[in-house]
């Protein structure tokens, strides 16, 4: 997908969550936890050092929505974004990785500790989710497109194709989850919050790959290379 291509998905998905906010005016019905709050999945991404732009966000993020029990905020230690999720949350803590392990870990050796950088981060909304988005280079397109095929075509072709049933592979935004609401809808204060935030360049990122096991929000990240 080109930057141009990538920069119109943004776009149209924030006026189709808008079209679906305009509709329902309430916060919907309330949901489960979006992922296991306690088992471990595999994943490989990057943990950059947090702009202080994005942390005047979550900060003003946490002040608005602290204290909903149903706003579930990214802490600043989780701060991530994701280059493939590779399984849903299936290892209890502590638990043994299967021996099959080893044909992901050589997959993977290739892009172990490789820089990838993503570009002009902005809040896209999804009807009960804000994200903060961005637009990867290049290089990091390619590697994780050649990542990808390597774990189609590898032990991990189940859990992969598990972990996205309903999405193209690989997926196709460059992203970290900012706040996940325990309802289908995000309530007026947080619809206003993005409203007003939505035009704004938050800036750039850049950090080193990493293969690890993680919970879904990575405040507990345990590379395995």
């Amino acid at each position: 997908m080109m930057n141009r291509e990538l920069d119109a998905l943004y776009h149209s998905t924030n006026q189709q969550t808008l079209a679906q906010w305009q509709v329902t005016q309430d916060i919907g019905e309330p949901r489960g936890a979006y992922y296991d709050p306690r088992r471990l999945a595999l994943a490989a991404g990057i943990q950059p050092e947090m702009p202080a732009q994005i942390r005047a966000l979550l900060d003003d993020l946490q002040q608005l929505a602290g204290r909903d029990p149903l706003a579930d905020i990214l802490p600043a230690e989780g701060f991530h974004f994701t280059f493939l999720p590779l399984t849903l949350p299936l290892y209890e803590p502590g638990e043994s990785l299967p021996e099959k392990i080893r044909h992901l870990t050589m997959c993977w050796k290739h892009y172990h500790a490789q820089t990838i950088k993503i570009n002009a981060l902005r809040l896209v909304a999804l009807p009960g989710q804000l994200l903060l988005a961005g637009i990867a280079d290049e290089q990091a397109m390619a590697m994780r497109q050649a990542f990808c095929q390597q774990v189609l075509h590898s032990a991990w072709r189940d859990e992969l194709l598990a972990r996205h049933p309903a999405l193209s592979l690989p997926p196709l935004f460059w992203h970290s989850t900012l706040l996940r609401y325990g309802a289908t809808y995000l309530p007026q204060t947080l619809r206003e919050f993005f409203l007003a935030r939505q035009g704004r360049d938050y800036g750039d990122v850049a950090g080193s790959l990493k293969l690890a096991r993680i919970n879904y929000n990575w405040t507990q990240c345990y590379p395995l290379d």
